[in-house]
């Protein structure tokens, strides 16, 4: 059966398959095959695409111009150059009147989604992090648009300008909550020797009301204030929504500072969340280094659950290129839900579709899927420092672009956040809105 699309390449490698079927396939819902044969292409009598220097059938192909660096081997440093395209930005221009689109598209967007820069030598952000001021997205200005998607729907315009009859697959917008567990409660289950530091740092600081609030939720008088898994439930459950659940199931350390794991209550409680939602695993911040500790987290974890542990998010969102993605694959993690920043919300790697991971280095397509989530609660206060108002409008204008290219909408919480309490007065509100927005139909502009 012949595919509706037949491109030509003059050389088939890893990075252009694999680009093809991303943009092709998992994007635009296409049905094509590539070849590195003329004769074949020649005699094609459907649709062509040529991606090559010059055309091979003039006139009746829509030409691609390479610049490069999908054939080239090996991770180097390119001087990139950017121009105003379609009111945001792009890269890997070339320079012919042969080419309806002005830029390597294929090779903008490898660069973006394989995270190339990443693998580049970079100043790492006190833990030890890629910070969005070091990506091209925010030093251009189009870290809030989903450029690879966008790039995507501008090569099905070009398309079907040459080829009107050929079909694409549509492809529908979808909304994912995820919300990460660091901490089941504030003041319970976290044993005696914890509970007395805590009043110890409470009386240094002569916090009698954290005291009073602290001793009422020990006592039973008052819930616990990050236990809000009956409200997220029922937010949940007026939109159907089964939320992915990500929770912290390590040994206490500096940046971990969960539960014990082998508290009766807070096992309870995971089995709890699996039964309207899905449980995955957030490795621990120890563990980004330590093979063998997030061996032992996931075993844990699903020896609790009686279920094989498939989906993960690194704890404080620390990765590193390709150590972190190869540690997940070995263990039989199939999704991973990283894919984004702390310190601004947008499209870490372009794209609001899920994408399998690319190993650069290895220079090969893994069966590891990538989730990239657009927004975190805590990046929007703590990093942004917006009031609730101020995040709602940020909010909006990320769920206009992922509904502008039919994507996937990821937003990340913490049962913390839906407290209502302290830092977080208000800002169930804001999650509320979120979704009545997302489910509205309306526009923000």
């Amino acid at each position: 059966m012949e595919p509706d699309l037949l491109v030509y390449c003059q050389k088939s490698t890893p990075r252009i398959r694999y680009i093809l079927d991303l943009m092709l396939d998992d994007v635009l819902g296409l049905d094509f095959t590539a070849t590195d044969s003329i004769p074949e292409y020649e005699s094609f009598e459907g649709p062509r695409l040529c991606y090559h220097s010059q055309p091979i059938v003039a006139g009746k192909e829509l030409l691609i111009m390479p610049c490069g660096l999908l054939t080239e081997k090996g991770i180097n440093s390119h001087q990139l150059s950017f121009f105003d395209f379609d009111d945001s930005r792009a890269f890997f221009p070339v320079y012919s009147k042969l080419s309806p689109i002005p830029f390597d598209l294929f090779a903008a967007s490898f660069y973006m989604v394989s995270r190339y820069e990443e693998y580049l030598p970079y100043m790492r952000d006190e833990h030890g992090r890629f910070s969005a001021s070091y990506g091209i997205a925010m030093q251009q200005g189009f870290l809030q648009q989903p450029v690879v998607n966008r790039w995507a729907l501008l090569l099905k315009k070009h398309l079907l300008d040459f080829f009107p009859s050929l079909q694409f697959k549509q492809r529908e917008f979808s909304f994912l909550p995820t919300i990460d567990i660091d901490s089941a409660w504030a003041y319970q289950n976290k044993g005696l020797i914890r509970t007395l530091g805590g009043y110890l740092k409470d009386l240094g600081k002569l916090d009698l009301p954290e005291m009073k609030k602290r001793t009422r939720v020990l006592l039973r008088m008052e819930k616990d204030p990050f236990d809000t898994y009956d409200r997220m439930l029922e937010i949940h459950s007026r939109y159907g929504l089964k939320p992915y659940f990500f929770v912290l199931f390590a040994d206490y350390g500096l940046n971990d500072k969960n539960v014990p794991v082998n508290n009766s209550r807070f096992q309870t409680l995971v089995k709890s969340l699996a039964d309207y939602g899905r449980v995955g695993i957030h490795p621990s911040y120890a563990s980004n280094s330590n093979p063998e500790l997030l061996s032992r987290e996931i075993v844990r974890l699903s020896q609790v659950l009686r279920a094989e542990i498939t989906a993960s998010r690194q704890h404080f969102l620390k990765l590193s290129m390709p150590e972190t993605y190869r540690n997940l694959v070995n263990l039989d993690i199939s999704d991973d839900f990283t894919m984004g920043f702390a310190g601004q919300p947008g499209f870490r790697a372009g794209i609001c579709t899920p994408f399998k991971w690319y190993d650069l280095e290895a220079e090969t397509v893994t069966e590891l899927t990538l989730h990239p989530f657009t927004l975190m609660e805590g990046t929007l206060r703590d990093y942004l420092s917006l009031d609730t108002d101020g995040a709602i409008r940020q909010i909006r204008a990320l769920v206009d672009q992922v509904k502008a290219v039919n994507g996937n909408f990821i937003s990340l919480w913490h049962n913390e956040s839906f407290s209502d309490e302290k830092r977080w007065i208000g800002w169930v509100k804001v999650y509320e809105q979120m979704l009545e927005y997302i489910y509205s139909g309306e526009s923000s502009e």
